[in-house]
């Protein structure tokens, strides 16, 4: 059977009491979703970064000229 190493210490895992386990699997899961989110994040900055190269590439070389809209 295997271990988790907490704060530096080993436990076997079977020996943890059926709450431990739990809150063990609950912080794999929450891991597992820090992950996806930090996924999630990186692809939607990645596509933020694309619409601001864009958004410089329509914009005119000065403002010199344009029209004063308010």
């Amino acid at each position: 059977m295997s271990n988790i190493n907490i704060d530096g210490t080993e436990y076997p895992i079977a020996a943890l009491s059926d709450d431990a386990k739990n809150q063990l699997v609950s912080m794999q899961e929450a891991d597992k979703k820090i992950i996806e989110l930090q996924q999630n994040l990186a692809f939607i900055q990645t596509a933020r970064n694309a619409y601001a190269s864009r958004l410089k590439s329509l914009l005119p070389d000065s403002v010199d000229g344009m029209l004063n809209v308010e």
